[in-house]
C-alpha cells in the first residue's frame, strides 16, 4: 500500500477516508469528488472575477477620459480648459382672452318674422409668440348648438358666423379649424372676434323653439 503524505485540509480529509475504506473502494470516489469539486468551485469565481475586471476597466476608461477633458497643464504658468454651455428654446406662445363667454342677443318677434341676423361683439385676444403664429377657430360641437329646454329646439352651428372686424366678412363657423388670424413674432398682438347669429323666418322653426342654445367655440394658438 502506497503512503499518502497530507499537505492540506483536502488531502487530510481524503487520507482519513482512505484509511477507513481502503485503496480500491476509494479510488473511484476520490476521482469523482476531486473532479466535481474543481469544476464547481474554480470556474464560477473565475467568471465572476473576469466580469468584475472588465467592468472596472470600462469605468476606469470613462473616468480617465472625463478627467482628461477637464484638466490642463502648462510649464509656462498658464493653461485653460473650455466648458460649453447650451440651451434649446422651444416655440413659445401665450394667448389671453378677455372673456370666457359671450351673451348673444335674443331675437324679437320682428326678428323672427323678418328672418334677421343679429350682430354681437365677441371676445378680444392678446397674442404673444417668439415666432410666426396662427390663431384658429372652430366649433366644439359637430353639427348643432347644445339645446336646453322642453320644446326640442335644434339650431345648426352654421347659424353662427364670425368675423375679425364689425364690418368685415362673416364666415359660418364649422367643426374644423379655420385660420382666424396670423402674424409674426410679437410681444403683444391684438385680435377681436365678432359674431352674427342668423334666425329662421317663422315661429314654428325648430331653431326658434324656446330654450337655451349654447355653442362652445375653440380658439387655438399655434406656432409651428
Amino acid at each position: 500500500m502506497s503512503k499518502i503524505c497530507p499537505r492540506n485540509w483536502l488531502q487530510m480529509r481524503l487520507y482519513l477516508v482512505y484509511k477507513a475504506v481502503g485503496h480500491n473502494r476509494l479510488k473511484d470516489r476520490f476521482r469523482l469528488r476531486v473532479t466535481g469539486t474543481i469544476k464547481t468551485s474554480w470556474r464560477e469565481p473565475k467568471m465572476k472575477a473576469t466580469r468584475l475586471l472588465l467592468a472596472a476597466m470600462v469605468l476606469g476608461t470613462a473616468v480617465g477620459a472625463s478627467q482628461a477633458n477637464a484638466q490642463c497643464s502648462s510649464n509656462t504658468g498658464s493653461c485653460n480648459t473650455t466648458n460649453t454651455a447650451s440651451v434649446t428654446v422651444g416655440a413659445l406662445v401665450k394667448l389671453a382672452m378677455s372673456s370666457p363667454a359671450t351673451t348673444l342677443t335674443a331675437p324679437s318677434v320682428t326678428d323672427i318674422e323678418s328672418a334677421l341676423s343679429l350682430d354681437d361683439v365677441g371676445p378680444t385676444f392678446t397674442i404673444k409668440a417668439n415666432r410666426s403664429w396662427t390663431l384658429k377657430v372652430k366649433s366644439q360641437n359637430a353639427t348643432t348648438f347644445t339645446y336646453s329646454g322642453s320644446d326640442a329646439g335644434v339650431k345648426p352651428i352654421s347659424d353662427l358666423s364670425w368675423a375679425t372686424t364689425s364690418g368685415g366678412t362673416y364666415s359660418p363657423i364649422t367643426a374644423s379649424d379655420v385660420t382666424f388670424a396670423s402674424g409674426v413674432s410679437s410681444n403683444s398682438t391684438a385680435a377681436a372676434a365678432f359674431f352674427r347669429t342668423s334666425w329662421a323666418g317663422g315661429f314654428s322653426a325648430a331653431s326658434n323653439a324656446p330654450g337655451t342654445y349654447t355653442l362652445p367655440i375653440v380658439f387655438t394658438l399655434t406656432a409651428p
